[in-house]
């Protein structure tokens, strides 16, 4: 009677790997999948502040984007990014934030503001964030 499983002559079954190599590639797709949204929303060159009281983020059902808001030293002004590009215009990125919010009820955007960013900007990306219609923000920080 033929087996599928390998040959039996010498009494111990054979080791498939092909299937456990398939097994791997598919994991691997998958990781690579659900992560690569979250890495286009950190941007490296932001350097965030120590709030060594701060809370670790709470998993919640809604949907969310990153907000990233860099100090330029050398030309003095902020730089705002979103989902990758850099929002020269901070009318283009209102309206980018209200169509997520018309699409998702319930969207959450998180401000990573640079530790060298000066207050004033703090509050005028709060205020884009608001003329977007979202009311669903918070801030984050490092807590070492």
């Amino acid at each position: 009677m033929a087996s599928g499983g390998g040959s039996m002559e010498n009494g111990e079954p054979e080791f498939q790997i092909a299937p456990i190599i398939d097994c791997l590639l598919v994991l691997l797709v998958f990781f690579m999948s659900i992560t690569s949204a979250e890495v286009l929303q950190i941007d490296d060159r932001i350097a965030l502040p120590v709030a060594p009281d701060s809370k670790k983020k709470e998993k919640v059902a809604t949907q969310e984007g990153a907000l990233n808001v860099r100090w330029d030293g050398r030309t003095q002004k902020s730089v705002f990014s979103f989902e990758g590009p850099d929002y020269e215009n901070i009318e283009d990125l209102t309206q980018v934030l209200r169509e997520r919010k018309a699409a998702q009820p319930l969207y959450h955007v998180i401000i990573r503001g640079d530790k060298n960013l000066p207050a004033i900007e703090i509050q005028r990306t709060m205020s884009v964030i608001g003329a977007a219609g979202i009311d669903n923000i918070s801030f984050s920080a490092l807590n070492k």
